[in-house]
């Protein structure tokens, strides 16, 4: 997915500038997070269990590995680590519906 920034960071003459170019990468990440979400969902169809479902020790990897990804880009590692781990315990959440409603339906 590409971005729609107009300008670098350097370029902007203003906090104008700024805001626009922020919200065009808010949105991006968030339509993202929609299109991750579409997966979570489609994954739902291939587990067998609730603790499929919950997944705790791939969870537990997905959390490390995102604490590296935001260490090389420079951000914090406990800030990404606690946005995701919100993030995807909401999507877990969701998945455990989805998972629960095609139970029901066989």
């Amino acid at each position: 997915m590409e971005v729609s920034n107009h300008l670098q960071p350097a370029e902007c003459a203003g906090m104008e500038d700024i805001r626009r170019e922020i919200d065009a990468l808010d949105q991006a990440v968030i339509k993202l997070l929609g299109r991750r979400f579409q997966y979570v969902i489609a994954a739902s169809k291939f587990k067998t269990s609730a603790a499929s479902v919950r997944a705790q020790e791939r969870f537990n990897t997905m959390l490390a590995t995102r604490r590296e990804w935001a260490k090389a880009e420079g951000l914090s590692p406990d800030a990404i680590a606690k946005m995701y781990s919100d993030l995807v315990n909401h999507f877990i959440a969701e998945e455990m519906k989805h998972w629960s409603a095609q139970l029901s339906e066989s």
